[in-house]
């Protein structure tokens, strides 16, 4: 049988991602076929559990996707594998707004079992109350039981066990607390200090998983029973013919608007992908390489883009870590600023839009040179957050992402005008600008274009002659 989790919490920091990752190198040193899913818009844990379990993890994301593309992900890529885990987001009732855009959300629309993470750091029988409420606050979610973590000792965790006991949930196993497996944390994410090994990191995990976590009970208690196997087979078909509709509906908005004669010819795109600029939703690539071949270069490293592209994708990253490798890498800079000065097409989100600015100024007020392409400086002084899902709205266009950054552009004489208005997934008003010079967006907002029902921008700015 196949098995499919939703790893909850009762809070953020109980220990999601940690044992997301142990699990899904535990799974992959058995021999399973593993396929890993994010709730929400995070593309730094898609990263890790990459890593930990050999192939791309899945961004599934109630706010900038359609249910039924969600559908269409989760049974395509959830199918094939032997056990499908997916990590959730905040607190398993936490949304944008109420339980909008919650793991809770998303695991009764995908009908997925929950396995909650508690952290039991300080706290015994007095766990009962709040593993209840979590098990009957939604009856149609299906609870497969918990998991603690930070755990003393096993006389400890038979006091955790009885109170699971007398609330009629199953207590799954635990993680010692052990400063071995905490995450070191940094201003974005996982660490990326050198001394950090990850793999390292999950393969402790995992051999703590195997040791105090009973995971054949766990893959019984979600197993994928054969009938529902079925429907989720058949609502993949129908999806798929579904999505086939819409798809034929967008490609006839394509015909309307100010196309090349004939076929759209295949694209020929470049992706930055390093060290420096490496946050990217998956379903976004797969979608490029729909469209086109697909080409990868570094800024850090190469001299130039790839020769004869039709458009160049800059994610987010890292780039305050590499500003001197990046300011000194002249003739990249000198290719980006020639491509975009002659027309090409090219995305650059929060880090890749530091990076197209004059220059960026780190922590200590050091200015770096960069392409020079956006007159504005951006800067990693007094840093402070900024997050949350945005709604950009230019004319007709409804593009959705998310902003996640600690860095800021500095105010100008004359700033750069916005070209779309932001807004946050309560439609409120925000200041997040994305900007336009010539054929070039750019801005800090991560942005979607993997759902085909609500990328048409993207279509005719990719597409079009003119956008």
């Amino acid at each position: 049988m196949k098995s499919q989790v939703l790893i909850g919490a009762a809070s953020s920091g109980c220990g999601k991602t940690t044992f997301t990752l142990g699990l899904l190198r535990a799974l992959k040193n058995r021999s399973y076929r593993v396929q890993p899913f994010k709730c929400g818009p995070d593309y730094i844990d898609t990263r890790h559990h990459r890593m930990a379990a050999g192939c791309p993890s899945i961004n599934l994301d109630r706010f900038m996707m359609s249910e039924r593309h969600i559908r269409r992900l989760y049974s395509q890529y959830a199918l094939p594998s032997d056990v499908s885990v997916t990590e959730g987001v905040m607190g398993l009732f936490d949304g944008y707004d109420r339980m909008q855009g919650s793991s809770a959300e998303m695991a009764q629309l995908l009908d997925i079992p929950v396995l909650l993470i508690v952290n039991a750091q300080s706290a015994a029988y007095s766990v009962a109350p709040l593993v209840y409420g979590f098990k009957h606050f939604n009856q149609q979610i299906r609870f497969a039981g918990v998991v603690f973590n930070r755990v003393a000792s096993e006389s400890h965790y038979t006091f955790l066990k009885e109170a699971c006991e007398d609330v009629g949930v199953e207590a799954l196993g635990y993680l010692p607390a052990c400063k071995e497996i905490e995450i070191p944390s940094r201003h974005l994410g996982l660490s990326l200090d050198d001394d950090f090994c990850l793999e390292d990191f999950a393969d402790r995990i995992a051999s703590l998983i195997e040791q105090h976590v009973n995971i054949d009970r766990l893959l019984e208690v979600v197993s994928f029973d054969p009938v529902r196997q079925a429907l989720c087979e058949a609502s993949c078909s129908n999806s798929e013919g579904e999505e086939s509709g819409n798809r034929r509906k967008v490609v006839q908005e394509e015909k309307e608007v100010s196309f090349r004669t004939g076929d759209v010819a295949p694209k020929r795109i470049a992706i930055a992908r390093d060290a420096a600029f490496n946050f990217v939703y998956e379903e976004n690539v797969r979608w490029l390489e729909r469209r086109g071949e697909v080409s990868y270069f570094s800024p850090l490293q190469d001299a130039s883009l790839p020769e004869e592209v039709d458009f160049v994708y800059l994610p987010g990253g890292y780039p305050e870590l590499y500003l001197s490798q990046l300011s000194e890498n002249e003739r990249m800079k000198q290719s980006i600023r020639t491509y975009a000065e002659r027309g090409g097409k090219l995305v650059a989100e929060c880090g890749g839009m530091m990076y197209l600015c004059k220059e960026i100024i780190d922590t200590d007020g050091t200015p770096y040179p960069m392409t020079g392409l956006l007159p504005q400086s951006a800067t990693m002084q007094n840093m402070k957050l900024r997050l949350g899902y945005r709604l950009l709205r230019s004319g007709k266009d409804t593009i959705y992402g998310h902003e996640f950054h600690y860095s800021k552009i500095l105010p100008q004489e004359n700033p750069l005008p916005s070209v779309a208005q932001a807004y946050t997934a309560k439609n409120i008003s925000t200041e997040t600008p994305l900007y336009r010079y010539k054929n070039v967006l750019a801005g800090y907002t991560h942005l979607y274009w993997g759902d085909d029902t609500r990328n048409t921008w993207f279509v005719r700015f990719l597409d079009a002659d003119t956008y």
